[in-house]
């Protein structure tokens, strides 16, 4: 296994100093630079000496350095804070041909054609120690994305603790069962891989983190994703009230009582009582519906 130390680079402390890289609120960022971490957080995504590796909100680098110190192939860093491109450009010439730094919003790139464009050959993952202020959204893009299997194998994900915890919710927990835990059930295997705590980051956020990993299904239940994405939110948009009534907010359906009786779902459950089976049901009648 790599040393981490091995690629001669300052201590992260130091570089955050000496480019005056204080964390921005507005970014949602929050700098890891426990190495014993990061490096657990490259681990996580399996072997990685034939993965290119795509990292969002890379900061002064910390993950980054662990992912190239433990064998990625590439790292494709996409990176919105400017002040953080000299640190990173650092990290590329320790790691010559190895570190590909984009500088860009990481919700605006289109994905697949960043990948063709490079012409990568390969596994291709997403880990990331994702900007809290934009975490679900981008997660949301990664799991509606057509054509399906998408472009990247796994995804190893760093959230907040309660965000983890609706990601890989079921039925069986209401309380965090919602839209995210159906998506994301739908097309992956998600499971919570463990917590790290806030005296890890810099700075220390008021509540728990955890790293989430979601494998792709190869063929997950038929279904429209943006006819499941607009029946999830109707249905858990009034998740107190029962789906006859809550899924009224329907774009073009003043009655859902034909959309559940195609599905087999009674009237009188609510959104955190149907798994996601029900929900794939509930937006493929829906889309037959809407065309």
């Amino acid at each position: 296994m790599n040393d981490v130390r091995s690629d001669n680079l300052p201590p992260l402390r130091e570089v955050v100093a000496r480019h005056g890289l204080m964390a921005k609120k507005s970014l949602g960022q929050n700098f890891l630079f426990d190495l014993n971490l990061t490096g657990r957080i490259a681990r996580a995504g399996g072997p990685l000496e034939e993965a290119t590796i795509i990292e969002i909100g890379p900061g002064p680098g910390g993950l980054t350095r662990a992912l190239l110190a433990h064998g990625a192939k590439k790292v494709i860093a996409v990176e919105r804070d400017d002040r953080c491109l000299a640190a990173l450009a650092e990290i590329a010439e320790a790691y010559p041909g190895r570190l590909d730094i984009v500088p860009g919003d990481a919700l605006a790139l289109d994905y697949p054609a960043l990948i063709a464009e490079r012409g990568v050959s390969g596994p291709i993952r997403i880990c990331a120690n994702l900007p809290y202020n934009i975490g679900t959204q981008l997660l949301a893009g990664w799991l509606t994305l057509d054509p399906w299997p998408p472009f990247y194998d796994r995804m190893v994900l760093m959230f907040q603790r309660e965000v983890a915890e609706r990601i890989v919710a079921t039925p069986d927990k209401r309380a965090d069962y919602g839209r995210l835990g159906v998506l994301a059930g739908w097309r992956c295997a998600a499971r919570i891989l463990f917590d790290v705590p806030p005296a890890a980051f810099t700075p220390p956020p008021k509540i728990t983190s955890s790293v989430v990993e979601l494998r792709p299904r190869q063929e997950p239940l038929p279904c429209d994703a943006k006819a499941l994405e607009a029946v999830t939110q109707a249905a858990f948009g009034q998740r107190r009230k029962m789906l006859r009534q809550s899924l009224k907010s329907l774009p073009g359906i003043a009655d859902p009582a034909p959309l559940l009786d195609e599905a087999g779902i009674e009237p009188t459950r609510r959104a955190e009582e149907v798994d996601v089976a029900g929900f794939c049901a509930l937006a493929r009648s829906y889309r037959a519906r809407r065309g």
